[in-house]
């Protein structure tokens, strides 16, 4: 099991334009599996696609438009849910020909073994691969890979 992942990808986008694509529920409805996940400074409120309450989280870092960190409970599946909280962190760095790398790592799974295998690989990378999308075309990926 690795008990942190790093992932890693560039969108052709501002640092305030992915900064919004991650917190803002009308954004993360479109590319996070049709959740509705809205982030302020003190927590992270995530709702499923069918509005049903999927938790509340610790947000641990807020500093727009470069840094989030926040707890992660799988909220949508009730044994990962039982799970400890492990860790999210989102670092968007600009560069100058008009990208964003977005770093997302997740780390603190020791504990949450099955939410580290259920985020392994392609759960993190269809997350971030369909916000590049999004983000760059206007267009989304279905709501499941």
């Amino acid at each position: 099991m690795t008990t942190t992942q790093v992932y890693h990808v560039f969108i052709r986008a501002s640092a305030e334009e992915v900064w919004e694509a991650i917190t803002r529920p009308e954004h993360t409805a479109r590319y996070f599996y049709g959740a509705r996940i809205d982030t302020t400074a003190h927590e992270r409120v995530n709702r499923g696609p069918d509005g049903s309450d999927w938790g509340t989280e610790a947000v641990l870092e807020f500093d727009p438009p470069r840094r989030l960190v926040h707890e992660w409970r799988s909220g949508y599946d009730e044994e990962l849910a039982a799970e400890p909280a492990s860790r999210v962190t989102w670092e968007i760095s600009p560069r100058d020909d008009g990208t964003c790398l977005v770093t997302l790592t997740h780390d603190r799974l020791e504990e949450s073994p099955r939410t580290a295998e259920g985020v392994a690989g392609t759960g993190w990378m269809y997350v971030l691969s369909s916000m590049k999308t999004l983000l760059e075309t206007g267009e989304s990926l279905a709501t499941s890979p």
